[in-house]
């Protein structure tokens, strides 16, 4: 059974997890990147998160890069609204 400490040090690895992507998400919507720049954050992002998680690279793949590959793409055909 995991002890107090080890409950604590695993949720704050989730607190930064969630931190690492809310912060790659906000910056692929907000800013206009091209696609090597997109591209790299997101690697960068990956490269965070299984820094974290080292075995969760399969878990990377299915849930967070295509959530920021939609950003992606919804941003290359967002029309400006003035």
């Amino acid at each position: 059974m995991p002890t107090e400490e080890e409950i604590f040090l695993e949720e704050e690895k989730l607190r930064r997890l969630r931190r690492i992507v809310d912060t790659t998400a906000f910056i692929l919507r907000r800013k206009r990147l091209i696609g090597r720049e997109a591209w790299t954050l997101m690697e960068s992002t990956k490269a965070q998160v299984l820094e974290l998680f080292p075995d969760k690279e399969e878990t990377f793949e299915l849930i967070y890069k295509p959530r920021f590959l939609r950003i992606i793409w919804e941003n290359m055909f967002q029309k400006e609204v003035w």
